[in-house]
């Protein structure tokens, strides 16, 4: 699924199925709404999982914790992104955590509230499997990614994977509003900031990327996959 934004799957308004004025027959209260503040955990893992959150503003960190309690970075969300929805098939308890990584307001509804909902909009049910569908899909590239690819090919094909389903075209260029940080692309690739810093500024001295704290251009994607595939093949 690429240059996309998860409200719009299959042109379903999700912001106004989530977050309306007046939900179900008309009576019934806003869902509920919460707010967090920067490095607050939204829930931790063994708790009970009874809710979903669909996030209206901020960002939120998904992972989890290694044996040597090393913490292992799943995903960064934004504006628009649904998460905790596995309590919908059965997980009693987290196995993740959630974190706001700056200030963050959430929809959060229970898995009863959910289920009513998808009664009453039946593209919502097919909304919900395919992000399902894609987060599984991409936690299998990631895997494959770790075991067949070296830590340069790692972080190039993560900027064309976020160019691909976050940014948006501007001539013949790609636009990513809200950048990571280095230590957040190391975290998602497993390499060193070290790493990602000579990767991305390799990348931007051969005038493929410009970046700064807060976007990322990517000047052509076609050439971007080339650079991938050349380093892969070397």
């Amino acid at each position: 699924m690429s240059n996309q934004s998860f409200w719009f799957l299959e042109n379903i308004d999700v912001t106004q199925i989530f977050c309306p004025q007046k939900i179900g027959k008309g009576e019934m209260e806003k869902h509920i709404h919460r707010t967090y503040e920067r490095g607050e955990y939204i829930y931790l893992p063994e708790e009970h999982a009874d809710k979903i959150f669909f996030l209206t503003e901020g960002r939120v960190k998904i992972g989890t914790y290694g044996e040597s309690g090393k913490e292992i970075t799943k995903a960064i969300l934004n504006t628009g992104e649904v998460f905790g929805e596995r309590s919908l098939i059965g997980e009693d308890k987290r196995r993740d955590f959630a974190y706001a990584m700056e200030p963050t307001t959430l929809c959060v509804l229970t898995v009863e509230d959910m289920k009513s909902l998808m009664r009453d909009h039946s593209g919502l049910s097919l909304f919900l499997m395919k992000i399902m569908g894609s987060r599984m899909l991409e936690m299998e590239q990631r895997l494959e990614s770790l075991v067949f690819k070296d830590s340069r090919s790692r972080v190039i094909e993560f900027l064309l994977e976020l160019a691909s389903k976050k940014g948006s075209r501007v001539g013949y260029e790609t636009l990513v509003r809200k950048f990571f940080t280095h230590q957040e692309i190391a975290n998602l690739t497993a390499t060193s900031r070290q790493t990602v810093t000579t990767v991305l500024n390799d990348l931007r001295n051969k005038n493929l990327i410009t970046f700064n704290r807060k976007r990322l251009l990517v000047r052509d994607m076609e050439l971007l996959k080339k650079e991938a595939e050349r380093k892969d093949a070397a």
